[in-house]
């Protein structure tokens, strides 16, 4: 999944986008809002993490520009401004939930996991298709009595396909999902990685459709 993370504060953007990539997000990084604005209209993102205290258009400003041109990407406020009456201005300014800082990683993580498990529909932080399940909070991949602890990118890799069971990802698409700007790529990356998962987790698992990309079944 790729993330957008809008924040001025150069500790705090670093430290964030560290335990992004971490937790096996593709993260990208701006400090304004223009330069959010410009992000969100050239890149598809799966989740916006928005300071509110930006210079020059805050992120108010960003989230209102947002909705009103109908862009429906789950937001989540990270912000200093604790007064009730800031947290219910952002909510009911189209937010889907709110942090406030100083945060700890983890309530951070599992607030934007809570967030994107509610716009998919589902309650469970648990995908799967019958024949591999993968849970998004622990990275642990598991088919029949078999756990594995994935590496980030196996992760990342893996809950790409297992978001849409069924639908071939290209090569691009799964760079998409995995890496984040300015990371280097090398060319068999992501064959490396899906090779990895099938020692791992079966050759099954994933499939190949030649000269298209790879996917994992519907259902098992």
């Amino acid at each position: 999944m790729r993330i957008l993370l809008v924040e001025d504060d150069a500790m705090i953007g670093g430290a964030v986008q560290v335990a992004l990539k971490d937790a096996g997000y593709a993260a990208d990084w701006v400090r304004t809002g223009p330069a959010a604005l410009g992000a969100l209209d050239g890149q598809h993102y799966d989740l916006l993490l928005l300071d509110l205290g930006l210079p020059g258009v805050d992120g108010m400003e960003v989230l209102r520009t947002l909705r009103a041109g109908g862009d429906q990407i789950p937001v989540l406020i990270m912000t200093a401004r604790d007064a009730l009456e800031e947290r219910l201005r952002g909510l009911d300014g189209g937010a889907d939930d709110y942090v406030i800082k100083p945060f700890e990683m983890a309530e951070l993580l599992a607030r934007m996991r809570a967030v994107l498990r509610r716009r998919a529909g589902v309650a469970s932080s648990v995908l799967g298709n019958g024949v591999v399940s993968l849970d998004t909070a622990t990275k642990l991949a598991t088919v029949g009595d078999a756990s594995t602890l994935l590496s980030n990118r196996e992760f990342a890799l893996l809950r790409a396909l297992l978001v849409r069971p069924g639908a071939i990802l290209s090569r691009a698409d799964l760079e998409d999902r995995i890496y984040g700007w300015g990371e280097e790529v090398e060319s068999n990356a992501v064959e490396y990685l899906i090779h990895t998962l099938r020692r791992k987790l079966g050759s099954e698992v994933i499939k190949n459709v030649r000269g298209v990309g790879w996917m994992v079944s519907r259902s098992g």
